[in-house]
C-alpha cells in the first residue's frame, strides 16, 4: 500500500484522495454511500469547498460520529475578512464538526499575504489560533500564484492540477514542494475525464512520493477502481509509458481542462464542457453528447458575445472563443457523419 504525507502537516494517508466536487450530482443518500465506502477501503482523505454546492452537508452527513478518523480539507473563496469567517462558519456547521484539517484559500487570482491589506491570511492565522483550521493550505490553476505561495514559506499544502500531460513547469513545482516540506495536492489527475487509464494515471502520480492525488468520484464503480490499487498499486510498465506517450502527442498544445473559471458566460454557453467536446467525444464517447439537449447546448455557441470574459478569465490564457468556434464546428461534422467517432 502506498501512503503520502503532506509535508510539516505530519498528515499520513492512502495515496487515494477522495474529490468531493462530483457528489453534487447524486442524492444524499448515494452520497453517504459512496463516502463510507471509501472510508472502510482505507481512504481517510477527504476534500471539498463551499462553492461545491450541497458536497459539505453530504459529506458532514456521512461522516458524523466519526470525525476523529477521517482528514477534511475544505475552501473558501473569500475576498473579504468577513466572508472568510461566514465561510468558515458555514462549513463548520455543514461538516458537523468544530475544526477542518486542511483549510485551502480557493483559487484566488494572488496570494494572500501577510500586511497585503485583504486581511484574509491573517484572519487564517486568527482561525488556527482558536483551533477551528488546523493547516493552511492554497489550491490555484495559475502557475504563478503557486509559485509564488510556495516560495513565501506561508502554506503548508498547494492543491495544483497535475497529471501525465503536465509539463516541466508543473514538475518543477512538485519538487518545489517537495524541497520546501510543503504538501502536494494533485487535483484534475484524471484532466476533467481526458485521462480515461485510471491505472496510467496512478502509475503516474505514484512515482512521486510528496503528491497526494484527490480522485473525483460520483459512482461506485469509478470508486471501486481506486480502491483496487490501495492492495495492487499499478506500476509504470512500458505498456503504460507508451499509452502516456500516444495521449501526450494527441493532447498536446491547446485544450480546456475543464476547471470552469470562464464560467458564468453572458450568452448561456456551457463553456468548460463546449470547449472540449472534440476530445470529450472521441475518448470518452457517451449517447448523452449526441442527444438533443446536447445538440442544444453546443448552438448556444452560434450566440458568442465575444465579449472576451471568458478568455480573460481562463488561468491557463486559452483563446476560448477560437476554442468554442473550432469544437462547433467539428461537432456539427459528427451529427452530420462527416466524422466518425
Amino acid at each position: 500500500m502506498h501512503t503520502v504525507t503532506l509535508g510539516r502537516t505530519g498528515i499520513t494517508v492512502n495515496k487515494n484522495g477522495f474529490g468531493a466536487l462530483p457528489i453534487q450530482r447524486i442524492s444524499l443518500e448515494d452520497a453517504g454511500k459512496l463516502l463510507r465506502r471509501a472510508f472502510d477501503a482505507g481512504i481517510t482523505y477527504f476534500d471539498t469547498a463551499r462553492w461545491y454546492t450541497d458536497s459539505e452537508e453530504k459529506m458532514g452527513q456521512a461522516f458524523e460520529g466519526m470525525r476523529e478518523k477521517v482528514y477534511i480539507a475544505t475552501k473558501t473563496g473569500a475576498a473579504s475578512v468577513e466572508d472568510f469567517w461566514k465561510d468558515l462558519e458555514t462549513s463548520l456547521h455543514n461538516l458537523k464538526t468544530d475544526y477542518i484539517d486542511v483549510y485551502q484559500f480557493h483559487n484566488p487570482p494572488v496570494c494572500p499575504k501577510p500586511g497585503d491589506g485583504s486581511g484574509l491570511y491573517e484572519a487564517a492565522l486568527e482561525a488556527k489560533a482558536q483551533g477551528k483550521i488546523r493547516h493552511i493550505g492554497i489550491t490555484n490553476h495559475r502557475l504563478a500564484v503557486a509559485q509564488e505561495a510556495v516560495a513565501s514559506g506561508l502554506y503548508e499544502t498547494l492543491q495544483f492540477p497535475f497529471c501525465y500531460l503536465s509539463g516541466e513547469q508543473e514538475l518543477d513545482l512538485v519538487e518545489k514542494c517537495r524541497q520546501a516540506d510543503m504538501g502536494f495536492i494533485a487535483m484534475k489527475a484524471l484532466s476533467g475525464g481526458l485521462i480515461t487509464n485510471s491505472a496510467a494515471a496512478y502509475a503516474f502520480e505514484a512515482q512521486y512520493e510528496n503528491v497526494l492525488p484527490i480522485w473525483g468520484v460520483q459512482r461506485e464503480s469509478e470508486l471501486d477502481e481506486f480502491i483496487s490499487y490501495i492492495k495492487n498499486p499499478p506500476e509504470m510498465t512500458e505498456e503504460i509509458k507508451e499509452l502516456i506517450a500516444r495521449d501526450r502527442e494527441q493532447l498536446s498544445g491547446e485544450f480546456c481542462r475543464g476547471c470552469g473559471y470562464c464560467m458564468p458566460c453572458p450568452a448561456g454557453i456551457e463553456i468548460h464542457t463546449c470547449a472540449r467536446m472534440s476530445l470529450l467525444i472521441r475518448r470518452s464517447p457517451s449517447r448523452a453528447q449526441l442527444t438533443e439537449q446536447a445538440q442544444e447546448m453546443m448552438k448556444k455557441i452560434e450566440g458568442c458575445l465575444h465579449c472576451n470574459k471568458c478568455r480573460g478569465k481562463c488561468p491557463y490564457e486559452l483563446d476560448t472563443p477560437a476554442l468554442l468556434e473550432r469544437n462547433y464546428e467539428d461537432y456539427k461534422k459528427i451529427l452530420a457523419g462527416e466524422i466518425q467517432v
